[in-house]
């Protein structure tokens, strides 16, 4: 939104911390995350080279999906992060990684809201699969705070198969 500033990013991110699974609760209309897509989770790895393997995992039509990808830290900060999700060999290639910007996060790591800066992108994650009425009313009103349209807002099914 040409209005809005970049939207602010948490202070510090201990990214050791931020590893593990994350269920989204809620996500922007995007192609890549088709709308009937239901159990969305991604599972954070830290690799030895400070880089992060990112696995995204779907269920779609009864069947499990699963994109593999790349984060890196953009500055020290650790809440400004850029993925790529091309395959390993491609990953070098200019304007092939899309932002992943913690907007807001729990002091105790438990809920995370990751956006782009042009507004485009937003996600509510949880270490859960279901997140309760108030906290996801905190967090979608952090969003809006931050200039993002929650018209297309699509919150994400947890049916309780396992995408694993």
């Amino acid at each position: 939104m040409p209005d809005h500033p970049e939207p602010a990013t948490v202070a510090h991110v201990d990214i050791a911390r931020y590893m593990g699974t994350w269920y989204e609760i809620a996500r922007l209309s995007m192609r890549h995350e088709p709308e009937d897509a239901t159990d969305i989770s991604a599972h954070f790895t830290l690799q030895d080279d400070g880089k992060v393997e990112v696995r995204n995992r779907m269920r779609r039509n009864g069947e499990v999906e699963e994109a593999v990808g790349e984060a890196r830290a953009i500055d020290d900060s650790g809440s400004r992060l850029e993925v790529s999700f091309l395959p390993e060999g491609l990953r070098w290639i200019p304007f092939t990684r899309g932002d992943y910007w913690i907007v807001a996060l729990a002091p105790d790591y438990s809920v995370s809201l990751v956006g782009s800066p042009d507004r485009r992108y937003l996600w509510l994650l949880a270490r859960e699969p279901k997140l309760d009425e108030t906290t996801r009313g905190h967090y979608l009103a952090i969003a809006e705070h931050h200039g993002f349209d929650l018209a297309r807002l699509i919150h994400t099914p947890h049916t309780g198969q396992p995408t694993a």
